[in-house]
């Protein structure tokens, strides 16, 4: 089967095409990105912009041709925080579904750490044990702990790199006060959340994904993404200290040439590797293993199971108004499966 999944993120939109068989490794057959930085196109009443709205529905339109043409069984269309986050995310749900026909979405926080947790336990396999994983976005911080492909629990905050960027690291560069502050402000903001991961369990193995943490992770001495998905990369809180106090020292455009950092992401970089720290200080962790695979792998393997057992790939209609989540600073679901 050839699926697409389009992941409309804080920053990118992303389509990856791949074909998956249940049982088997999906093998990815294409992917393709724009640059959106949707997360910005808000206004100070909190909706999305028409320009933002604008710009959203044209790449969702091509995009959607793009897996037509790359036949595409069915194209799974998701959005994370920064449409769950914005006043008028129905409205423009709405727009794209009539001039794209592309009905996208919204994945709460906790769905976001689930199906990335069930991508992490798929990689890692039972042999992992307990694994606590975190996953670093432009819009929120996941994190959660498990035995099983559901885990114990998973929790959403509001602690993504491109949002703390936004309302803290406004400079460029940012300045050593502001990151000394934001340090001081991620301690006290995870140290709840953490705790009730470690009350979970101890974990056998600490994972990081995302595209922050691969980032981090090369600028510490991890292979490069030429090298192939199975190398193993581990980014270390000593490795990571060393790093922030290089990068938080450097403009945007100087951290841009740094290999592994890519223009989108250099102006975020600094803000995420303090999530890293202050995460990994919260959990007492001194060493991640960083995972290739995350969110859309996670939906991915999740369309690939309810085919065999009949059950929805989305538990909840999360498109519904009435049942969209309150939006609060943390989202948290305990108990594993509901």
């Amino acid at each position: 089967m050839r699926l697409g999944v389009l992941d409309v993120g804080s920053n990118t939109v992303h389509l990856l095409v791949v074909d998956a068989r249940r049982g088997g490794h999906p093998t990815p057959m294409s992917s393709t990105k724009a640059t959106l930085r949707l997360a910005e196109a808000v206004d100070e009443s909190g909706q999305i912009t028409k320009r933002g709205a604008d710009r959203l529905v044209d790449t969702i339109d091509e995009f959607a041709k793009i897996a037509a043409s790359s036949g595409c069984a069915e194209l799974m269309a998701f959005a994370t925080s920064a449409v769950r986050d914005a006043e008028n995310s129905e409205n423009v749900l709405a727009r794209v579904q009539k001039e794209t026909g592309v009905r996208l979405q919204v994945l709460r926080g906790v769905d976001e750490s689930r199906l990335t947790f069930l991508a992490v336990r798929r990689w890692y396999g039972w042999s992992a044990g307990r694994i606590i994983n975190i996953d670093i976005g432009g819009g929120s911080l996941e994190m959660c702990s498990g035995v099983d492909e559901e885990p114990d629990i998973a929790l959403s905050l509001q602690l993504g790199a491109g949002r703390l960027t936004r309302e803290w690291l406004p400079e460029d560069p940012p300045g050593r006060r502001r990151v000394s502050m934001l340090r001081d402000w991620l301690h006290s903001e995870l140290a709840e959340s953490a705790a009730s991961v470690l009350d979970a369990g101890p974990a056998d193995l600490t994972v990081g994904c995302s595209k922050t943490f691969r980032s981090l992770a090369r600028l510490t001495g991890a292979a490069p993404s030429g090298a192939g998905p199975r190398v193993k990369r581990t980014l270390t809180a000593s490795g990571l200290r060393q790093l922030i106090s290089f990068i938080s020292r450097m403009t945007t455009a100087d951290r841009a040439e740094l290999e592994g950092v890519s223009a989108d992401r250099a102006p975020q970089i600094v803000a995420g590797a303090l999530v890293a720290e202050a995460s990994m200080r919260a959990l007492s962790i001194e060493t991640v293993d960083i995972c290739p695979w995350a969110l859309r792998e996670g939906l991915i393997l999740r369309k690939l199971d309810s085919e065999a057992d009949g059950t929805a790939l989305v538990e909840i209609p999360m498109t519904d108004a009435e049942t969209r989540p309150a939006k609060t600073k943390g989202d948290r679901s305990k108990g594993g499966k509901r």
